[in-house]
C-alpha cells in the first residue's frame, strides 16, 4: 500500500472511533452550536478539520479569555537536557571583595538558564556587566551542559524603564559589541539565538518564573547579607539544586512506589540530595560560623520556596477548570514543616472521606512512616498527575 492509502485508512479509523466516543460533540460542532458545559472537550477548543476529523485547537488552558498560542515546537520535541534553552538576567546583587569588614561592595548579576524541555535550571553568576562577562558565563554553561541547539532570550527592551538599576543591563544587551561577539560565538558553534518580541515578557514565561523564584526568595533571606564571590556562587549552586529537586510526576505505575521524577533525574539519572546537616534556622547568626550561616540561609530559602511551590500546585489558574480529582492510588506531596532541604514528603491516597455535601476535604495517605489522615489543604497533586484526566481525553484525539 502507498503512504496516501495508509493515511486514508488511518483517517477512516479515527473518524469511526471519534464518532462513537464524541458523537454529541461532533454533532454540535457541525451545527455551529456550543458544546455542552459538561463535555470533556469543552475547555479544549475542538474543531472539525477538512478531513472531517475532530481536533484540539490552541492550548488546553486559556486565561482570561485570551487565546493562547500552541506550545513552541522545542517544548514538545524530545531532546537532551539544555539543548533548547531560555536565558534571562536578574540582579544586581552586591558582594564584598574579601571576608574582612568595611570592604568595597561590587555589583554582580545572575544568569538563569532553563531547559525548555524538562524545565531543569542552571544558575550562572556573572561577575560584571561586560560583553566578556556575558560570554564567559555562556562558555561555562556550555562546558558543563553541552552545546545548545537554540537559545531564547529577552531582547533587552523589556528592561528599559523598569528600574534604574536595570539600565546598565539594558545597555549591555543592546550593545553592538555584544551582538558582534554573540554572532561569532553562536555561528562558530551552530547555535540559533532567538529574541522574544519587545515589551512581551509573557513570551519568556518559562524562564521568567525561574527568575522570580530565585530573586523573590533570595532577597528575603539574604537581602542584608554581603557575600564574597565564592560564598555567593556556592549559595547559588545550592539553590539551583533545590529548584531541580522538585517532583514532576510519579516514576512508575506501581502503587507501592513513592518516588517521583524530578529535573535532577534528567541531569544525573537520580534525584538530587543534599549533605546531612544540622537545622540552623533557630540559631542566632552571631553563634554561627561562615559556613553554618550559609547553611542557615539555604534552609530558610528552602522553607519559603517549598511552601510556595506546594501552594502553587493547588492554585487553579483556569477558573473553568475542575478541581483535581482526588482518588485512591493517587500520588501526592504532603505539606509538613521542618523538612530538610530537597526532601519531599510523598504519599499515596488510600482512602477519601467526603463530607455530607459529597466534597472531599480529608484523605488517608500511606507514607513510608505509615498511614496518616490529612486535610486536602495539606496535600498537593503532582503537576503531571493533575492533568491525567485531560491527558486521557486528548489521547483519544489525533492532535495537531
Amino acid at each position: 500500500m502507498r503512504i496516501k492509502d495508509l493515511q486514508k485508512a488511518e483517517n477512516a479509523v479515527i473518524r469511526l472511533v471519534q464518532g462513537s466516543v464524541f458523537a454529541n460533540d461532533i454533532a454540535s460542532l457541525k451545527a455551529n452550536k456550543p458544546l455542552n458545559e459538561k463535555s470533556s472537550l469543552a475547555s479544549l477548543d475542538p474543531f472539525i478539520d477538512e478531513e472531517n476529523i475532530l481536533r484540539v485547537g490552541g492550548r488546553i488552558r486559556k486565561l482570561c479569555q485570551y487565546k493562547m498560542g500552541d506550545l513552541p515546537q522545542v517544548r514538545v520535541t524530545q531532546s537532551r537536557p539544555f539543548y533548547n534553552v531560555g536565558v534571562d538576567y536578574c540582579g544586581p546583587f552586591f558582594i564584598k571583595e574579601k571576608r574582612y569588614r568595611n570592604q568595597k561592595f561590587i555589583k554582580i548579576y545572575v544568569a538563569i538558564l532553563v531547559c525548555m524541555t524538562v524545565k531543569a535550571i542552571r544558575i550562572e553568576v556573572v561577575e560584571d556587566l561586560s560583553t566578556e562577562g556575558f560570554i564567559a558565563a555562556l562558555r561555562r554553561f556550555v562546558s558543563r551542559r553541552g552545546l545548545p541547539g537554540t537559545i531564547y532570550s529577552d531582547n533587552g527592551t523589556n528592561f528599559r524603564g523598569a528600574h534604574n538599576k536595570l539600565n546598565e543591563l539594558y545597555e549591555l544587551l543592546n550593545s553592538q559589541q555584544l551582538k558582534i561577539n554573540l554572532d561569532k560565538f553562536t555561528n562558530s558553534n551552530k547555535i540559533e539565538w532567538h529574541f522574544i518580541p519587545p515589551h512581551s515578557p509573557n513570551f519568556g514565561g518559562l524562564w521568567e518564573i525561574s527568575v522570580k523564584q530565585f530573586k523573590h526568595h533570595f532577597k528575603r533571606v539574604a537581602a542584608d547579607k554581603r557575600f564574597t564571590l565564592a560564598d555567593f556562587n556556592t549559595f547559588s549552586i545550592e539553590i539551583e539544586a533545590i529548584l531541580n529537586s522538585r517532583p514532576i510526576t510519579r516514576i512508575s505505575s506501581d502503587i507501592n512506589d513513592l518516588s517521583a521524577i524530578t529535573p535532577g533525574h534528567f541531569l544525573i539519572g537520580d534525584s538530587l540530595k543534599g549533605l546531612p546537616e544540622q537545622n540552623y534556622t533557630k540559631i542566632p547568626d552571631n553563634r554561627l560560623s561562615a559556613w553554618e550561616s550559609m547553611s542557615k540561609l539555604k534552609q530558610q530559602f528552602w522553607e519559603r520556596w517549598n511552601k510556595e511551590y506546594l501552594n502553587e500546585l493547588n492554585i487553579r489558574h483556569n477558573k473553568s477548570a475542575a478541581e483535581p480529582k482526588l482518588t485512591k492510588d493517587l500520588v501526592v506531596l504532603i505539606k509538613e514543616d521542618n523538612t530538610p532541604p530537597m526532601q519531599w514528603n510523598m504519599g499515596i491516597i488510600t482512602d477519601v472521606h467526603p463530607g455530607a455535601d459529597k466534597i472531599i476535604r480529608v484523605v488517608t495517605v500511606r507514607t513510608k512512616h505509615g498511614l496518616k489522615k490529612r486535610p486536602t489543604s495539606k496535600i498537593a497533586v503532582l503537576p503531571i498527575d493533575d492533568n491525567l484526566e485531560k491527558q486521557e481525553t486528548i489521547s483519544k484525539l489525533k492532535i495537531n
